[in-house]
C-alpha cells in the first residue's frame, strides 16, 4: 500500500513527538505528559507502522527501549538487553495475549493444560541491572536505550536495601539482578515535605523522585533519598549454574541471597486468573505502600520462555496489563472560587472532562494562590491531573509547551463570590478568606455543619443536606436558629416527614446539654480542634474565662501557640460572636462548669507534669479513651509535638508527628508499650 504525504507527515510527527516525550521522561526526569498521553501516541504510531511497514526506520520510537544515557554518567553496555514489555490496556487485550502464546505453543502444550503465571505488581519507578561478582556487588547501571545504559554503581551503594554483599554462599559467581529502585509513598510524602520546609524542589510524583535521586551525580545526595530496590528478575548468570526452571523459583533465590522481592505476587493457573489478580490488586492499589501502574505477568517455565523467544522490543512471553491513568492531560478552560467554613477562597480548576483513574474528572484543586504561582499555570493551559482514590484530584503540573496565545492569569476576586464581603489575605498565610463570617452563605452553612458535627454538639439526624435545605429555605441563620425550628417547617422539607422531623428536634434538645469542651470546638474558631478546645475548657473551667483572657495567659495553656491565642482573641473580640453565644445560651445550651484541676490536685499520680502527644491508628483502645486514661494518671494531652513534648503515643501510619519526635528526641510509645504503661498503673476502666 502507498504511503500518502499526509500519513508520512503524521508518522514524522509522532515519532518528532515520542522522542522528545522520551527525552524528558527518561534523560531529564521532567516528564511534560501522563503516561497515557505517551502510550496512546506510540499505539497510534505503531499501527501505521503495521499498516505502512516500509515506514518503519531503525530511529523509529517503536523500535528501541527508553532513551539514550546521560553524557554526565559514563556508559555501561548490557551483556543482555534489557528490552521493554508489550502493553495490555484492558481484559480483552489480556486474554488475547494468551491466544496469541498457544497459537505458538500448539505442538509443545496441550490445549486442555492451564499455562502457569507469576503475576507481580509494576512498580513505578526505575529499571536497573545491579551485577555481582562472586557475591559482590561490582556495577549497576541504568536501562537506559535498552543496550547502553548509565553507570549508577556509586548511587546504587548507598540504598539501604540492595545488598553489597550477597547472602549464603549458594549463588552463581557471576549474577545479574534486575529490579526496580523506587520510593515507597511514605518517603515521598516526607522528602516533598522536607522539600517544602527548606524551598526546595517538589516532587510531582514518587517516581520522579526516585529517578532524580538515582541520577544525582553526588552520591551523598542519593543516600538521603528513601529509595528501595525490588528485584523482579535476572540477567546474565555463569553458565555453570543450575538454576530452577520456574520464574518464581528464581526470585525465591533472590530473596535468599538478600534481595527484595514483591511480597504482593502470586503465582496462578491460566489467564482468568490472571484477570482475576489484576481486578484484585486494582481495588488494593491504593492502599498499598509504593505506587503501581500496572501488572507484569510472566509465564512461570523457563522452558517455555525459550521456545516463545523475543519480537524486536519485547518478550513474548510476559506482558504488562495497565491500570487505569492516574494521571491524564487535559484544558484548564476556568477557575472558580469556592468559599469554606472558615471562610477560606479556594480556587478549583474547571477542566474539560476527561478520564482519569476510571471515573470522568471535570474539576481539581489548585490549593491556593501560591500553587497556582508555583505551577505557573493559566486559563487555557494543557495541564497534566492526578487522581488516585478517593484523594482529590490535582492539577500537578503544566504543559508549557501547548500554551495558546490567549491564556489568562488566575486572579483571586477582591470581593467574595458568595456574598460580595471583601477578600483578604494576611501576609504569613497562603489562603485568602472571605470576611463576611455568618453572614456569608457560604461559611454559614459550613459553619452550621461544623457545629452540628460528631466531635462538636452530636446533632443526630442534621445531616450536610438538610442543614443546606433549612439554609436555602431561610428556616436558620444563625446557629440559636436551630433551636427554633417548629415541627411544622422541618416536616414540610423534602424528604422529611413527621417522625423524623420529631427525631431531629428531639436530638436539638438532647444537644443542649454538652460539655465546655464540645462546645467551644462547636464555635468553629480557626486553629481550635478537638484537643485544643478541650485544653481551654481544663485550664479555665469557665466560659468567661477563656473570653477575657489575654494571649499571655492563653500562651500558658498546652498545645496554644502564638497563631492559636491570635485567633482565639480574634474571634472573642467580634461582638457578632459575642451575640451568638448568648443567643445559645438564652435557647437553653449549657454546660458544667466548675474551678479547674491544681497542679497540687495531680502532683501525686504518676503522670504528672508530663506532657503526651497521640498520632495514627490505635487498634486495642480508641484515641478519645487513650486521652481520658493518660488524663486520670495525671498526664498532659496536646494535639502537636514540641519540645515541651515528654512522650509521644505511635499508632499505626504514623506520620510527621512521629517523624518529628525522632528528631527531637523525645520518648515514643507503640500501642503494645502504652497498654503496658496502662497496666502498670493498674488504670481505671482499661
Amino acid at each position: 500500500m502507498m504511503i500518502t504525504a499526509e500519513v508520512s507527515k503524521r508518522i514524522q510527527d509522532l515519532r518528532q513527538q515520542l522522542n522528545t516525550y522520551s527525552h524528558q521522561y527518561y534523560v531529564l526526569d521532567e516528564p511534560s505528559v501522563p503516561d497515557a498521553e505517551y502510550d496512546r501516541l506510540y499505539r497510534e504510531l505503531e499501527s501505521i507502522e503495521k499498516e505502512f511497514p516500509d515506514s518503519v526506520t531503525a530511529d523509529s520510537p517503536t523500535q528501541k527501549v527508553g532513551a539514550p544515557p546521560l553524557a554526565s554518567f559514563t556508559q555501561i553496555t548490557h551483556e543482555r538487553p534489557m528490552l521493554s514489555l508489550e502493553n495490555a490496556m484492558n481484559e480483552t487485550e489480556l486474554v488475547d495475549f494468551e491466544r496469541k502464546v498457544r497459537d505458538r505453543l500448539k505442538t509443545e502444550i496441550d490445549a486442555s493444560v492451564a499455562i502457569e503465571y507469576a503475576c507481580e505488581p509494576k512498580l513505578d519507578g526505575l529499571a536497573v541491572s545491579i551485577l555481582y561478582e562472586n557475591g559482590q556487588l561490582v556495577q549497576a547501571a541504568t536501562r537506559g536505550d535498552g543496550a547502553t545504559g548509565e553507570n549508577i554503581t556509586l548511587n546504587v551503594r548507598t540504598i539501604k536495601n540492595v545488598p553489597l554483599v550477597l547472602r549464603g554462599t549458594d549463588y552463581p559467581a557471576r549474577l545479574e539482578v534486575r529490579g526496580e529502585i523506587y520510593i515507597p509513598k511514605a518517603g515521598f510524602e516526607k522528602l516533598n515535605e522536607d522539600a517544602r520546609s527548606n524551598d526546595g524542589k517538589v516532587f510531582a510524583n514518587p517516581r520522579n523522585a526516585a529517578a532524580g535521586s538515582l541520577r544525582q551525580l553526588d552520591s551523598r545526595i542519593t543516600a538521603k533519598r528513601p529509595l528501595e530496590l525490588c528485584a523482579y528478575s535476572i540477567g546474565v548468570v555463569s553458565e555453570e549454574y543450575a538454576l530452577p526452571n520456574k520464574h518464581e523459583e528464581i526470585l525465591q533465590c533472590l530473596k535468599q541471597w538478600g534481595l527484595k522481592i514483591n511480597n504482593d505476587m502470586a503465582v496462578v493457573q491460566g489467564i482468568q486468573a490472571c484477570v482475576d489478580y489484576f481486578a484484585e490488586m486494582g481495588r488494593k492499589r491504593d492502599s498499598l505502600d509504593y505506587d503501581i501502574d500496572g501488572i507484569v505477568f510472566k509465564i512461570n517455565d523457563l522452558a517455555i520462555q525459550q521456545t516463545l523467544g523475543f519480537v524486536a522490543r519485547a518478550p513474548r512471553w510476559a506482558i504488562a496489563a495497565k491500570f487505569p491513568a492516574q494521571e491524564e492531560i487535559t484544558l484548564l478552560e476556568g477557575v472558580d472560587f469556592q468559599v469554606g467554613r472558615t471562610g477560606a477562597l479556594t480556587p478549583v480548576a474547571r477542566l474539560k472532562p476527561v478520564h482519569v483513574a476510571g471515573v470522568i474528572v471535570s474539576n481539581a484543586t489548585l490549593h491556593n494562590m501560591d500553587e497556582i504561582a508555583r505551577l505557573g499555570v493559566k486559563i487555557g493551559d494543557a495541564v497534566i491531573i492526578r487522581r488516585a482514590g478517593d484523594v482529590i484530584p490535582q492539577v500537578v503540573s503544566v504543559v508549557i509547551d501547548r500554551r495558546p496565545e490567549n491564556a489568562t492569569d488566575i486572579v483571586m476576586p477582591t470581593e467574595c463570590p458568595v456574598c460580595g464581603s471583601n477578600v483578604e489575605r494576611i501576609a504569613t498565610e497562603a489562603v485568602a478568606r472571605c470576611s463576611g463570617g455568618l453572614y456569608c452563605g457560604a461559611q454559614r452553612k459550613e459553619a452550621i455543619k461544623h457545629f452540628s458535627s460528631r466531635k462538636a454538639l452530636d446533632i443526630d439526624g442534621l445531616g450536610d443536606k438538610l442543614v443546606e435545605q433549612l439554609v436555602d429555605a431561610e428556616l436558620i441563620n444563625s446557629f440559636d436558629d436551630l433551636f427554633h425550628l417548629n415541627l411544622e417547617e422541618v416536616a414540610a422539607l423534602d424528604r422529611m416527614a413527621e417522625k423524623s422531623a420529631k427525631n431531629l428536634l428531639a436530638s436539638l434538645e438532647t444537644a443542649k446539654n454538652t460539655t465546655l469542651g464540645r462546645f467551644l470546638y462547636a464555635l468553629g474558631i480557626r486553629e481550635v480542634g478537638v484537643t485544643t478546645a478541650q485544653n481551654l475548657a481544663d485550664y479555665f473551667g469557665f466560659l468567661e474565662r477563656i473570653q477575657q483572657a489575654d494571649e499571655a495567659t492563653l500562651l500558658a495553656v498546652p498545645d496554644v501557640g502564638e497563631i492559636v491565642a491570635k485567633h482565639i482573641l480574634a474571634f472573642f473580640k467580634e461582638e457578632h460572636n459575642q451575640i451568638i453565644i448568648e443567643q445559645l445560651k438564652k435557647v437553653g445550651l449549657s454546660w458544667p462548669e466548675a474551678e479547674p484541676a491544681s497542679a497540687e490536685d495531680s502532683a501525686g499520680l504518676p503522670l504528672a507534669g508530663k506532657v503526651y502527644v497521640i498520632t495514627g491508628t490505635l487498634s486495642e483502645i480508641s484515641r478519645d479513651d487513650a486521652k481520658q486514661f493518660l488524663q486520670q494518671l495525671g498526664g498532659k494531652v496536646t494535639g502537636s509535638v514540641s519540645a515541651k513534648t515528654d512522650c509521644l503515643v505511635a499508632g499505626e501510619k504514623a506520620g510527621s508527628k512521629l517523624t518529628k519526635a525522632e528528631a527531637l528526641g523525645i520518648d515514643i510509645l507503640d500501642e503494645a508499650g502504652f497498654i503496658k504503661l496502662l497496666q502498670l498503673h493498674q488504670v481505671e476502666g482499661f
